[in-house]
């Protein structure tokens, strides 16, 4: 009887067993945009490496005030950005560094440097996983450490100013992230921008996308001598164009829009925490307005 007894106290009801689901990751589907490096990503902090690579085939002409400059040739970005994810809502963003190769055809100069480095904060102020929603506000500095002969290190720095907003929607990513490029002296261009993702879940490891990205130079710098090594200084004075999503010429006389078009697809490694993604980018307005013919990005996202 004693032996029943201990059988029937040992059974378990497995009606009445306590399961532990797994933890869900709710942005397990999100993926990182790929154009506009420096000044577009997600809206959920995370901590995460991302090495990339950018080819930029520069135009034939650029526009200027003495009329069509030839510039042609190419330049790469080598650059890798770190992302902190502090607690589920703030993060540390170090979002520009890298080296710089310029190759143009004509009238400029050679050279190759160091890019400035820019740092700041992301705090997602609305996290709603259950609806597939988030939102941020960041604040970044970009410091002038970088080399003249490759378009940067001048002025006293720039604050940038966003917010990026998140949405799932099935298999679908839309992304949205604006912001203001502030130069802390007059020398440089006060610039407004805005960067639109859309993704599409295909696989799971594929995901096509597009992207849109938008420049409007808001208050023009004041065109003063800048990197001497290239054309004795005189390109902020005689440009037409900003420099986009790297560079701020200070141009006085900018005139126009920037607008291009991402086109590519991030690929996620199967049981691993890395995503590969490539892009191909084009300006929708007049290529001479601008630094790029057309752009292609590599790059890598590691997440921990």
């Amino acid at each position: 009887a004693l032996s029943a007894f201990a059988a029937k106290a040992g059974d378990v009801d497995a009606s009445k067993a306590v399961v532990t689901a797994p933890l869900v990751d709710p942005w397990a589907d999100t993926i990182r945009p790929i154009s506009n490096p420096t000044l577009f990503d997600l809206a959920i902090p995370q901590t995460q490496i991302h090495p990339l690579f950018i080819h930029n085939r520069m135009p034939d002409t650029v526009d200027t005030i003495l009329g069509k400059v030839p510039v042609g040739g190419d330049f790469q970005v080598y650059a890798m950005q770190v992302e902190i994810a502090l607690n589920e809502r703030l993060s540390i963003n170090a979002v520009k560094d890298g080296y710089i190769d310029f190759n143009p055809d004509s009238t400029l100069t050679t050279s190759d440097g160091w890019a400035n480095i820019e740092a700041g904060l992301k705090y997602a102020w609305l996290l709603q996983p259950e609806q597939g929603l988030a939102s941020n506000f960041q604040l970044q500095y970009e410091i002038p450490t970088g080399n003249a002969d490759v378009w940067q290190g001048e002025g006293d720095g720039i604050l940038t100013p966003s917010m990026s907003v998140l949405k799932l929607l099935g298999k679908f990513q839309v992304a949205d992230q604006f912001g203001f490029r502030l130069p802390i002296d007059d020398s440089e261009s006060s610039v407004f921008y805005n960067s639109v993702h859309v993704s599409y879940k295909l696989t799971d490891w594929l995901f096509p996308l597009a992207e849109v990205n938008v420049f409007h130079v808001m208050d023009a710098g004041d065109g003063s001598a800048r990197f001497p090594s290239q054309v004795g200084g005189l390109v902020p004075a005689i440009a037409k164009f900003e420099g986009g999503d790297l560079v701020n010429l200070g141009a006085s006389n900018t005139v126009s829009n920037f607008v291009s078009l991402a086109l590519g697809a991030r690929v996620r490694i199967p049981d691993s925490p890395i995503d590969l993604g490539f892009a191909w980018e084009f300006p929708l307005t007049d290529q001479d307005n601008g630094l790029m013919e057309d752009r292609f990005t590599v790059d890598m996202v590691i997440r921990f």
